[in-house]
């Protein structure tokens, strides 16, 4: 059973940015692929980016691409989220997630899922 614990949420002013931070524990974390996922209000939740294990590999939903950046330390066992230039619409929980498969850009495709962090951009 991996647990996944999220940080660094906060509120922030549009242009500004913010460091996401989820640490795992409880399982061998380099053999999962991890997510992050957001759900603004009255939304569903969707995908935002995503790191394969060897961390060469990642994806991002194309509103965020350009701005945020996806990173993993396996020895640390933690996944980042860099997100620059913050917007507005941006506003939402965030979720770490963590897959064995692949990990593609699908809430179904993730086994684990941390508990959320708050995001809020004000313009």
């Amino acid at each position: 059973q991996v647990q996944l614990v999220e940080s660094g949420g906060g509120l922030v002013q549009a242009g500004g940015s913010l460091r996401l931070s989820c640490a795992a524990s409880g399982g061998t974390f380099s053999r999962y692929a991890m997510g992050w996922f957001r759900q603004a209000p009255g939304k569903e939740r969707e995908f935002v980016a995503v790191i394969r294990w060897s961390g060469g590999s990642t994806s991002y939903a194309d509103s965020v691409k350009g701005r945020f950046t996806i990173s993993r330390d396996n020895a640390k066992n933690t996944v980042y989220l860099q997100m620059n230039s913050l917007k507005a619409e941006d506003t939402a929980v965030y979720y770490c997630a963590a897959a064995i498969g692949l990990g593609i850009p699908s809430q179904y495709a993730y086994d684990y899922w941390g508990q959320g962090t708050q995001v809020t951009v004000s313009s």
